[in-house]
């Protein structure tokens, strides 16, 4: 890290404050007068007497971790006041999770294909093309937003009641329709 006594320029945050930065500055280790906006923004967020206190109080091998957090978590809050980092870290966990369902209707899909070719695969000989295989409880098309596990009947039977209807027709909605919109 650079530090004031090597260079005679004071670090980011004695700038930033207006003092003289000393050769045992805590701040000019972690806050290089090449990035400014660093403590501006972790001085904005949390006061310079905080961060102060902070690094007082942790032992010098985890200061670095602690500023480069302080400085994530400021950066976030200017652009997110409300929810900071915690709103970043939430819309890549909704991410990861349309993402997994994503995986999860292909991989159901490439079984499916794969247990089509099974029967070709295990007698070496060519047989007849077997129709393909009902989607799962009888329906075949998928309808929504390209990644979700949403189908429309296709009309076969069901050979029970899907288990999140009381209708022991097997039909999608309860007015008794064929799911069609």
């Amino acid at each position: 890290m650079a530090s004031s006594s090597s260079s005679n320029s004071p670090c980011a945050a004695c700038k930033f404050l207006r003092r003289k930065c000393m050769p045992g500055c805590i701040f000019a280790p972690y806050f290089p007068p090449e990035e400014p906006q660093k403590f501006a923004n972790v001085h904005k967020i949390f006061g310079a007497s905080n961060v102060t206190k902070l690094l007082n109080e942790l032992p010098p091998h985890q200061r670095e971790d602690a500023v480069n957090s302080l400085a994530y978590e400021a950066e976030a809050r200017v652009k997110d006041p409300v929810y900071g980092c915690v709103g970043a870290i939430s819309v890549l966990q909704r991410q990861v999770h349309r993402l997994q369902k994503e995986l999860d209707a292909a991989n159901a899909d490439l079984i499916r294909y794969a247990c089509n070719d099974i029967p070709t695969a295990l007698h070496g000989t060519q047989t007849p093309a077997l129709p393909p295989m009902p989607s799962p409880r009888g329906f075949s098309r998928r309808v929504g937003n390209g990644g979700g596990s949403f189908y429309q009947n296709s009309g076969l039977p069901i050979p029970y009641p899907p288990p999140w209807t009381n209708n022991p027709s097997g039909d999608i909605n309860e007015r008794g329709g064929d799911g069609n919109m």
